[in-house]
């Protein structure tokens, strides 16, 4: 843990404090500062305070309370090297962002709250969001995870789906998604059925292969024990000791999401996962991603998750992106609505 000492007196003329942050022995300064300080320099520039290091003393002198904030960031990084957490720029933003949003779950405990360690590496949350995400996944039999592109809401539940195999907490694992095009036809692709059908599972192909030894998928397979099917092979089923991941749920129809969700059998869990801003629905379909959030909103035992761009775990552009999206479509909706006042009628329902 570290140390924090108040240095010196605080002037309440500039509301201006010192504290000298003494880190333990037993913890490399290059770890926690970064190569080159890479780590310290992320720091520096998310305060306005002075950060001197001298030894393994650091000492922060600005505003009381900015250098507070600085030394429980520093306290959360040190718990995270004692976890075997390596430290990136990454790490410390969401850290940070964490503390000053003053979430009741500390920094240390969401980016340590192991997921699944497969082939070498742990998956773990990577936001506040994400570890509430995975929290719920427990709690509940159905958990609907919403939000944009790169918010690791498919990624999280597979590994869920994998941990619960292993812990044999079921019996096999289920994964589906909607056969819809997105600006493509599915006629015109070349090759049979299932080469057709390929490129829309694809996704959940890759995932698997992440998690689980590609050597064994063709096994497993075969003995029904990992499943990957298109929505339409669910119907007429009853899925009982499963744990079962609709993706894509934003491309279903209001009776595609009701005939999936009616496919439950006991001992099962269901995750559906999806992003209600990018519906590939065509002529004007309404999504049932959308329609089932005013249907089961406060049914027992049924968890919506809503994920944004602040939990977005790609590249840094993706969360920039999402957000201009969002900002272009708020400010084209009242253009819209106002266009269609103009001609003296109420605005035509959009397929989205």
């Amino acid at each position: 843990m570290v140390e924090s000492t108040h240095a010196g007196r605080e002037d309440r003329t500039s509301s201006r404090s010192q504290i000298k942050i003494v880190v333990p022995d037993d913890h490399s300064m290059v770890s926690l500062l970064g190569s080159r300080d890479e780590l310290l320099h992320v720091i520096e520039r998310a305060f306005h305070s002075d950060i001197h290091v001298r030894g393994n003393e650091i000492t922060v002198t600005g505003p009381g309370s900015e250098t507070e904030l600085v030394s429980r960031l520093f306290s959360e990084l040190i718990d995270l090297l004692k976890s075997g957490t390596q430290l990136t720029p990454d790490a410390v933003e969401r850290s940070l962002a964490m503390l000053r949003n003053q979430t009741e779950e500390r920094p240390a405990e969401v980016l340590t709250l192991d997921v699944l360690s497969s082939r070498g590496r742990t998956i773990r949350p990577k936001t506040l969001n994400q570890k509430r995400y995975v929290d719920a996944i427990d709690r509940h039999t159905i958990v609907f995870g919403i939000g944009p592109a790169g918010t690791g809401k498919t990624y999280l539940a597979m590994a869920k789906a994998v941990r619960a195999l292993q812990d044999k907490q079921v019996n096999r694992i289920i994964l589906t998604r909607p056969a819809v095009e997105a600006g493509e036809r599915l006629g015109f692709l070349p090759g049979t059925l299932y080469e057709k059908i390929d490129p829309y599972l694809r996704p959940l192909y890759d995932a698997l292969h992440d998690m689980v030894d590609p050597d064994s998928i063709p096994r497993l397979m075969a003995a029904g024990t990992i499943e990957v099917a298109p929505l339409a092979y669910m119907r007429g089923r009853t899925l009982n000791d499963s744990f079962i991941i609709l993706d894509e749920a934003q491309n279903t129809s209001p009776e595609q999401m009701k005939m999936f969700l009616t496919r439950l059998g006991f001992g099962s869990k269901v995750v559906v996962t999806g992003d209600v801003t990018q519906v590939d629905l065509p002529g004007g379909q309404l999504s049932g991603l959308r329609v089932v959030q005013d249907i089961l909103d406060g049914v027992e035992d049924i968890h919506f998750c809503r994920l944004n761009s602040n939990d977005v775990v790609r590249h840094k552009l993706v969360t920039d992106i999402v957000d201009a999206y969002s900002r272009y479509d708020e400010a084209r909706v009242p253009a819209i609505k106002q266009g269609a006042a103009g001609r003296g009628g109420a605005p035509r329902k959009r397929g989205r």
